[in-house]
Protein backbone atom coordinates (compact mmCIF):
# COMPACT_ATOMS: atom_id res chain seq x y z
CA UNK A 1 0.00 0.00 0.00
CA UNK A 2 1.18 3.59 -1.35
CA UNK A 3 1.58 6.21 1.53
CA UNK A 4 1.60 10.16 1.13
CA UNK A 5 1.77 12.98 3.12
CA UNK A 6 -1.33 14.49 1.32
CA UNK A 7 -4.04 13.04 -1.33
CA UNK A 8 -5.66 15.67 -2.58
CA UNK A 9 -9.17 13.70 -4.17
CA UNK A 10 -9.91 15.45 -7.22
CA UNK A 11 -7.57 17.42 -10.02
CA UNK A 12 -9.71 20.05 -11.15
CA UNK A 13 -9.17 23.41 -10.96
CA UNK A 14 -9.45 23.64 -7.08
CA UNK A 15 -7.50 20.34 -6.56
CA UNK A 16 -4.87 21.41 -9.09
CA UNK A 17 -4.62 24.92 -7.33
CA UNK A 18 -4.72 23.28 -3.76
CA UNK A 19 -1.60 20.63 -4.76
CA UNK A 20 0.11 23.80 -7.13
CA UNK A 21 -0.05 25.79 -3.47
CA UNK A 22 0.96 22.89 -1.19
CA UNK A 23 4.00 21.34 -3.08
CA UNK A 24 5.39 24.81 -3.24
CA UNK A 25 5.34 24.84 1.07
CA UNK A 26 7.29 21.54 0.42
CA UNK A 27 4.28 18.69 1.13
CA UNK A 28 4.29 15.32 -0.39
CA UNK A 29 1.23 15.95 -2.20
CA UNK A 30 -0.70 12.81 -4.60
CA UNK A 31 -3.75 14.51 -6.92
CA UNK A 32 -6.23 11.07 -7.32
CA UNK A 33 -8.85 11.48 -10.09
CA UNK A 34 -10.27 8.83 -12.95
CA UNK A 35 -10.45 12.05 -15.65
CA UNK A 36 -7.84 14.41 -17.15
CA UNK A 37 -6.36 16.94 -14.96
CA UNK A 38 -8.39 20.49 -15.39
CA UNK A 39 -11.12 18.41 -17.08
CA UNK A 40 -14.51 18.74 -16.75
CA UNK A 41 -16.14 22.46 -15.75
CA UNK A 42 -12.63 23.45 -15.18
CA UNK A 43 -12.07 23.52 -18.96
CA UNK A 44 -15.52 24.14 -19.65
CA UNK A 45 -16.16 27.49 -18.30
CA UNK A 46 -16.59 31.16 -19.29
CA UNK A 47 -12.95 31.59 -18.18
CA UNK A 48 -13.81 34.66 -16.39
CA UNK A 49 -12.51 36.08 -13.25
CA UNK A 50 -15.66 36.66 -11.32
CA UNK A 51 -14.65 38.53 -8.20
CA UNK A 52 -17.48 41.03 -8.99
CA UNK A 53 -20.11 37.88 -8.25
CA UNK A 54 -20.74 39.00 -4.86
CA UNK A 55 -24.70 38.16 -4.89
CA UNK A 56 -25.46 34.64 -4.08
CA UNK A 57 -27.45 32.63 -6.78
CA UNK A 58 -30.41 32.83 -3.72
CA UNK A 59 -32.02 36.12 -3.46
CA UNK A 60 -35.43 37.94 -2.99
CA UNK A 61 -35.29 38.85 -6.38
CA UNK A 62 -34.98 34.86 -7.57
CA UNK A 63 -37.48 33.56 -4.88
CA UNK A 64 -40.19 35.85 -6.30
CA UNK A 65 -39.40 35.23 -9.84
CA UNK A 66 -38.53 31.17 -9.06
CA UNK A 67 -41.58 29.73 -10.44
CA UNK A 68 -41.41 31.29 -13.85
CA UNK A 69 -37.68 30.55 -13.69
CA UNK A 70 -38.09 26.94 -12.78
CA UNK A 71 -40.82 25.97 -14.60
CA UNK A 72 -40.62 28.13 -18.08
CA UNK A 73 -38.61 26.34 -20.96
CA UNK A 74 -37.46 29.75 -21.85
CA UNK A 75 -35.49 30.69 -18.82
CA UNK A 76 -31.93 30.41 -18.14
CA UNK A 77 -32.65 28.59 -14.72
CA UNK A 78 -34.36 25.09 -15.48
CA UNK A 79 -34.75 22.34 -13.44
CA UNK A 80 -35.28 18.52 -14.80
CA UNK A 81 -38.66 17.67 -13.63
CA UNK A 82 -37.52 13.83 -13.30
CA UNK A 83 -35.11 15.16 -10.53
CA UNK A 84 -37.50 16.96 -8.53
CA UNK A 85 -38.11 14.20 -5.58
CA UNK A 86 -34.28 14.37 -4.90
CA UNK A 87 -33.87 17.87 -5.24
CA UNK A 88 -36.45 18.77 -2.99
CA UNK A 89 -34.06 18.79 0.73
CA UNK A 90 -31.61 21.24 -1.27
CA UNK A 91 -34.55 23.44 -2.72
CA UNK A 92 -36.05 23.91 0.65
CA UNK A 93 -32.66 25.10 2.00
CA UNK A 94 -32.26 27.15 -1.03
CA UNK A 95 -35.25 28.96 -0.49
CA UNK A 96 -34.65 29.58 3.07
CA UNK A 97 -31.32 31.28 1.83
CA UNK A 98 -33.05 33.45 -0.42
CA UNK A 99 -34.77 35.43 2.44
CA UNK A 100 -33.37 39.24 2.90
CA UNK A 101 -31.10 38.38 5.93
CA UNK A 102 -29.42 35.05 4.73
CA UNK A 103 -28.97 36.31 1.35
CA UNK A 104 -27.26 39.35 2.43
CA UNK A 105 -25.03 37.70 4.71
CA UNK A 106 -24.16 35.38 1.91
CA UNK A 107 -23.15 38.01 0.03
CA UNK A 108 -21.26 39.77 2.83
CA UNK A 109 -19.20 36.29 2.97
CA UNK A 110 -18.81 36.27 -0.72
CA UNK A 111 -17.27 39.56 -0.88
CA UNK A 112 -14.96 38.49 1.75
CA UNK A 113 -13.07 35.55 -0.29
CA UNK A 114 -13.98 37.30 -3.75
CA UNK A 115 -11.38 40.22 -2.40
CA UNK A 116 -8.17 38.75 -3.67
CA UNK A 117 -9.22 36.60 -6.50
CA UNK A 118 -7.41 38.72 -8.87
CA UNK A 119 -3.96 39.81 -7.36
CA UNK A 120 -4.34 35.61 -6.48
CA UNK A 121 -4.57 34.91 -10.05
CA UNK A 122 -1.96 37.01 -11.42
CA UNK A 123 0.23 35.39 -8.76
CA UNK A 124 -1.24 31.57 -9.97
CA UNK A 125 -0.68 32.84 -13.75
CA UNK A 126 3.12 34.06 -13.12
CA UNK A 127 3.92 30.63 -11.13
CA UNK A 128 2.56 28.58 -13.81
CA UNK A 129 4.28 30.30 -16.70
CA UNK A 130 0.45 31.25 -18.08
CA UNK A 131 0.68 35.50 -17.95
CA UNK A 132 -0.25 35.33 -21.69
CA UNK A 133 -3.34 33.67 -21.42
CA UNK A 134 -4.92 36.22 -18.76
CA UNK A 135 -6.57 39.04 -19.90
CA UNK A 136 -6.66 42.29 -18.49
CA UNK A 137 -10.23 43.84 -20.27
CA UNK A 138 -12.57 44.00 -17.75
CA UNK A 139 -16.19 42.38 -18.58
CA UNK A 140 -19.50 44.01 -19.67
CA UNK A 141 -22.91 43.43 -18.40
CA UNK A 142 -25.52 44.37 -21.50
CA UNK A 143 -28.84 45.81 -21.28
CA UNK A 144 -31.23 45.02 -24.19
CA UNK A 145 -33.82 47.23 -22.91
CA UNK A 146 -34.25 50.57 -21.17
CA UNK A 147 -36.63 49.60 -18.05
CA UNK A 148 -33.82 47.01 -17.15
CA UNK A 149 -30.43 49.53 -17.99
CA UNK A 150 -32.33 51.83 -15.34
CA UNK A 151 -32.66 48.83 -12.89
CA UNK A 152 -29.31 48.29 -12.97
CA UNK A 153 -28.09 51.09 -10.66
CA UNK A 154 -29.74 49.96 -8.11
CA UNK A 155 -28.03 46.57 -9.11
CA UNK A 156 -24.42 48.39 -9.41
CA UNK A 157 -25.13 50.59 -6.12
CA UNK A 158 -26.01 46.86 -3.96
CA UNK A 159 -22.26 45.91 -5.26
CA UNK A 160 -20.95 48.66 -4.60
CA UNK A 161 -21.44 48.44 -0.85
CA UNK A 162 -19.37 45.08 -1.03
CA UNK A 163 -16.77 46.50 -2.19
CA UNK A 164 -17.33 46.04 -6.38
CA UNK A 165 -15.83 48.54 -8.60
CA UNK A 166 -18.06 49.54 -12.09
CA UNK A 167 -19.99 51.97 -13.71
CA UNK A 168 -23.08 51.97 -15.57
CA UNK A 169 -22.55 53.10 -19.58
CA UNK A 170 -24.32 53.96 -22.11
CA UNK A 171 -25.15 52.52 -25.55
CA UNK A 172 -22.86 54.62 -26.95
CA UNK A 173 -19.90 53.99 -24.92
CA UNK A 174 -20.58 49.90 -25.01
CA UNK A 175 -20.77 50.61 -28.75
CA UNK A 176 -17.04 52.30 -28.34
CA UNK A 177 -15.44 49.39 -26.38
CA UNK A 178 -17.16 46.47 -28.40
CA UNK A 179 -18.25 48.23 -32.24
CA UNK A 180 -19.59 44.65 -33.05
CA UNK A 181 -22.31 44.10 -30.62
CA UNK A 182 -25.64 45.24 -31.54
CA UNK A 183 -27.20 48.19 -30.13
CA UNK A 184 -28.12 47.59 -26.74
CA UNK A 185 -30.04 50.51 -24.21
CA UNK A 186 -26.66 50.66 -22.50
CA UNK A 187 -24.90 48.06 -19.72
CA UNK A 188 -22.33 48.07 -16.62
CA UNK A 189 -18.48 47.80 -17.15
CA UNK A 190 -16.75 46.06 -14.40
CA UNK A 191 -12.99 47.49 -15.11
CA UNK A 192 -10.80 45.31 -12.77
CA UNK A 193 -12.17 42.17 -13.97
CA UNK A 194 -9.51 39.35 -15.23
CA UNK A 195 -10.50 36.78 -17.78
CA UNK A 196 -8.32 33.55 -19.74
CA UNK A 197 -8.03 33.22 -23.21
CA UNK A 198 -8.17 29.25 -23.05
CA UNK A 199 -9.74 27.93 -19.83
CA UNK A 200 -8.47 24.64 -20.91
CA UNK A 201 -4.68 25.46 -22.19
CA UNK A 202 -4.60 27.32 -18.79
CA UNK A 203 -5.43 23.58 -16.64
CA UNK A 204 -3.03 21.90 -18.85
CA UNK A 205 -0.26 24.58 -17.31
CA UNK A 206 -1.64 23.77 -13.91
CA UNK A 207 -1.21 20.44 -14.24
CA UNK A 208 2.39 20.39 -15.83
CA UNK A 209 3.33 22.89 -12.95
CA UNK A 210 2.49 20.23 -10.59
CA UNK A 211 4.04 17.60 -12.17
CA UNK A 212 6.83 19.85 -11.98
CA UNK A 213 6.96 20.26 -8.17
CA UNK A 214 6.98 16.27 -7.45
CA UNK A 215 3.06 16.57 -7.30
CA UNK A 216 2.20 12.40 -8.31
CA UNK A 217 -1.30 11.73 -10.26
CA UNK A 218 -2.95 8.68 -9.94
CA UNK A 219 -5.50 8.36 -12.56
CA UNK A 220 -8.06 6.17 -10.21
CA UNK A 221 -11.22 6.50 -8.87
CA UNK A 222 -11.59 7.21 -4.98
CA UNK A 223 -14.35 4.95 -3.62
CA UNK A 224 -14.08 4.76 -0.13
CA UNK A 225 -12.70 6.46 2.62
CA UNK A 226 -11.87 5.04 5.82
CA UNK A 227 -10.45 6.83 8.89
CA UNK A 228 -7.30 5.58 10.91
CA UNK A 229 -5.39 6.12 13.91
CA UNK A 230 -2.73 7.06 12.23
CA UNK A 231 -4.69 8.35 8.75
CA UNK A 232 -6.75 7.92 6.11
CA UNK A 233 -7.34 4.94 3.89
CA UNK A 234 -8.61 5.73 0.33
CA UNK A 235 -9.77 2.50 -1.76
CA UNK A 236 -11.00 1.55 -4.79
CA UNK A 237 -10.69 -0.58 -8.35
CA UNK A 238 -6.78 -0.63 -8.63
CA UNK A 239 -6.22 1.34 -5.06
CA UNK A 240 -4.99 1.46 -1.98
CA UNK A 241 -3.56 4.64 -0.29
CA UNK A 242 -2.69 5.24 3.00
CA UNK A 243 -2.21 9.05 3.58
CA UNK A 244 -2.30 11.55 6.77
CA UNK A 245 -4.57 13.98 5.18
CA UNK A 246 -7.12 13.82 2.87
CA UNK A 247 -8.49 17.21 0.60
CA UNK A 248 -11.59 16.21 -0.95
CA UNK A 249 -11.77 18.48 -3.96
CA UNK A 250 -14.11 16.21 -6.01
CA UNK A 251 -16.43 18.90 -7.14
CA UNK A 252 -20.20 17.75 -8.06
CA UNK A 253 -18.76 14.10 -7.00
CA UNK A 254 -17.73 15.18 -3.52
CA UNK A 255 -21.01 14.45 -1.76
CA UNK A 256 -20.76 11.21 -1.20
CA UNK A 257 -16.86 10.84 -0.41
CA UNK A 258 -17.94 13.65 2.29
CA UNK A 259 -20.91 11.27 3.77
CA UNK A 260 -17.89 8.89 4.13
CA UNK A 261 -15.50 10.76 6.06
CA UNK A 262 -18.52 11.87 8.72
CA UNK A 263 -20.11 15.01 6.83
CA UNK A 264 -23.67 15.52 5.63
CA UNK A 265 -23.19 18.53 3.06
CA UNK A 266 -26.42 19.55 0.96
CA UNK A 267 -24.89 19.68 -2.21
CA UNK A 268 -26.43 19.43 -5.39
CA UNK A 269 -25.80 19.53 -9.47
CA UNK A 270 -25.58 22.60 -11.53
CA UNK A 271 -25.53 21.11 -15.26
CA UNK A 272 -23.57 24.55 -17.20
CA UNK A 273 -23.55 24.41 -21.10
CA UNK A 274 -21.64 25.97 -23.57
CA UNK A 275 -21.22 26.46 -27.47
CA UNK A 276 -18.20 27.69 -29.41
CA UNK A 277 -17.85 29.29 -32.83
CA UNK A 278 -14.56 28.66 -34.00
CA UNK A 279 -13.18 32.01 -35.70
CA UNK A 280 -9.69 33.64 -36.39
CA UNK A 281 -10.97 36.62 -34.60
CA UNK A 282 -13.78 36.78 -31.69
CA UNK A 283 -15.97 39.38 -32.35
CA UNK A 284 -15.38 40.49 -28.78
CA UNK A 285 -12.28 41.53 -26.57
CA UNK A 286 -13.89 41.11 -23.25
CA UNK A 287 -16.85 38.67 -21.33
CA UNK A 288 -20.01 40.27 -22.41
CA UNK A 289 -23.38 39.14 -20.13
CA UNK A 290 -26.82 39.81 -21.77
CA UNK A 291 -27.79 39.85 -17.87
CA UNK A 292 -31.57 38.66 -19.34
CA UNK A 293 -30.45 35.87 -21.63
CA UNK A 294 -28.37 34.08 -18.25
CA UNK A 295 -25.23 33.49 -20.78
CA UNK A 296 -21.72 34.89 -21.30
CA UNK A 297 -20.40 35.54 -24.54
CA UNK A 298 -16.46 34.82 -24.30
CA UNK A 299 -13.69 35.72 -26.55
CA UNK A 300 -11.44 32.69 -26.40
CA UNK A 301 -8.25 32.02 -28.31
CA UNK A 302 -9.76 30.89 -32.03
CA UNK A 303 -12.94 31.06 -30.95
CA UNK A 304 -15.98 32.44 -29.65
CA UNK A 305 -17.60 30.38 -26.69
CA UNK A 306 -21.10 30.90 -25.40
CA UNK A 307 -21.41 30.03 -21.75
CA UNK A 308 -23.90 29.72 -19.16
CA UNK A 309 -27.91 28.61 -17.94
CA UNK A 310 -27.81 26.97 -15.37
CA UNK A 311 -29.93 23.41 -14.74
CA UNK A 312 -30.60 21.18 -11.45
CA UNK A 313 -30.62 17.80 -12.54
CA UNK A 314 -28.33 15.34 -10.70
CA UNK A 315 -24.93 13.55 -12.17
CA UNK A 316 -26.14 10.74 -14.64
CA UNK A 317 -29.06 12.55 -17.11
CA UNK A 318 -27.81 12.80 -20.73
CA UNK A 319 -27.42 16.45 -22.36
CA UNK A 320 -30.45 18.60 -22.89
CA UNK A 321 -30.97 19.12 -26.29
CA UNK A 322 -33.56 22.08 -25.36
CA UNK A 323 -30.54 23.58 -23.25
CA UNK A 324 -28.61 23.39 -26.18
CA UNK A 325 -30.72 24.77 -28.87
CA UNK A 326 -31.97 27.74 -26.10
CA UNK A 327 -28.17 28.72 -25.85
CA UNK A 328 -27.64 28.82 -29.44
CA UNK A 329 -30.97 30.65 -30.29
CA UNK A 330 -29.35 33.02 -27.39
CA UNK A 331 -26.08 33.84 -29.11
CA UNK A 332 -28.32 34.24 -32.44
CA UNK A 333 -30.37 37.07 -31.16
CA UNK A 334 -27.09 38.76 -30.45
CA UNK A 335 -25.02 37.45 -33.70
CA UNK A 336 -27.65 36.45 -36.34
CA UNK A 337 -25.02 35.45 -38.64
CA UNK A 338 -23.42 32.97 -36.56
CA UNK A 339 -24.29 29.21 -38.04
CA UNK A 340 -24.22 26.32 -36.77
CA UNK A 341 -21.50 25.84 -33.66
CA UNK A 342 -18.39 24.02 -33.92
CA UNK A 343 -18.88 21.98 -30.48
CA UNK A 344 -21.12 21.78 -28.03
CA UNK A 345 -20.40 21.03 -23.84
CA UNK A 346 -22.35 20.01 -20.61
CA UNK A 347 -20.38 19.93 -17.35
CA UNK A 348 -21.17 19.67 -13.69
CA UNK A 349 -21.10 22.25 -11.06
CA UNK A 350 -21.29 21.69 -7.32
CA UNK A 351 -23.76 23.73 -6.01
CA UNK A 352 -24.33 24.65 -2.45
CA UNK A 353 -27.80 26.36 -1.27
CA UNK A 354 -26.10 29.47 0.05
CA UNK A 355 -23.92 29.87 -2.91
CA UNK A 356 -21.23 29.43 -0.23
CA UNK A 357 -18.43 27.43 -1.14
CA UNK A 358 -17.30 23.89 1.90
CA UNK A 359 -14.18 24.36 2.76
CA UNK A 360 -12.70 23.46 6.30
CA UNK A 361 -12.64 20.37 8.63
CA UNK A 362 -14.63 17.59 8.08
CA UNK A 363 -16.43 17.08 11.37
CA UNK A 364 -15.20 13.77 12.11
CA UNK A 365 -11.37 15.46 12.37
CA UNK A 366 -8.91 17.28 10.73
CA UNK A 367 -7.30 14.72 9.18
CA UNK A 368 -9.90 15.06 5.99
CA UNK A 369 -10.59 18.60 5.11
CA UNK A 370 -13.29 19.71 2.62
CA UNK A 371 -13.11 21.62 -0.28
CA UNK A 372 -15.54 21.86 -2.96
CA UNK A 373 -19.33 23.51 -3.48
CA UNK A 374 -17.94 27.03 -5.27
CA UNK A 375 -20.82 27.09 -8.01
CA UNK A 376 -20.41 28.97 -10.42
CA UNK A 377 -17.34 30.29 -8.95
CA UNK A 378 -15.21 27.63 -8.76
CA UNK A 379 -12.47 28.86 -11.13
CA UNK A 380 -12.43 32.42 -9.49
CA UNK A 381 -11.71 30.76 -6.11
CA UNK A 382 -9.67 28.25 -6.91
CA UNK A 383 -6.43 30.14 -5.63
CA UNK A 384 -7.84 31.60 -2.55
CA UNK A 385 -9.33 28.26 -1.64
CA UNK A 386 -5.91 26.82 -2.32
CA UNK A 387 -4.50 29.44 0.25
CA UNK A 388 -7.40 28.79 2.98
CA UNK A 389 -6.41 25.18 2.59
CA UNK A 390 -2.52 25.93 2.82
CA UNK A 391 -3.45 27.94 6.56
CA UNK A 392 -5.89 24.40 7.51
CA UNK A 393 -2.93 22.33 7.14
CA UNK A 394 -0.71 24.48 8.49
CA UNK A 395 -3.02 24.54 11.77
CA UNK A 396 -4.99 28.01 11.16
CA UNK A 397 -8.48 28.23 11.38
CA UNK A 398 -10.46 28.40 7.59
CA UNK A 399 -13.25 31.51 7.59
CA UNK A 400 -16.24 30.76 9.83
CA UNK A 401 -18.65 31.17 6.48
CA UNK A 402 -17.07 28.29 4.40
CA UNK A 403 -16.88 25.84 7.60
CA UNK A 404 -18.52 22.32 6.92
CA UNK A 405 -20.03 23.67 10.84
CA UNK A 406 -22.55 25.55 9.45
CA UNK A 407 -24.73 22.62 8.01
CA UNK A 408 -24.97 21.21 11.61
Amino acid sequence: MRRIEVAVIGAGVIGLAIALRLAAAGREVMLVDPAQPGSGASFGNAGTIADYAVRPVGSPEVLKALPRLLFSRASPFALRHSALPGLAPWLLRFLGQSLPGPARRNAAALAAILKDAAPLWRELAAEIGGTALLRDKGCLYLYERKRAFAAARAELAYRKGFGVVSELISAAEVAGLEPALPPVAGGAFFPGVLSLADPGRVMALMARAARGKGVALLARRVETIERRVDGVILAGAGLKLHARRVVIAAGAHSRGLARQAGDRIPLDTERGYHLEWDMATPRLSRPASPVARGFYLCPMAGRLRVAGTVELGGLAAPPSAHRIRRLAEGARAIFPDLGEPDRSWMGLRPSIPDSLPVIGPSKGGGEVILAFGHGHLGLTLAPATARIVADLLAGKPAPEATSPARFG
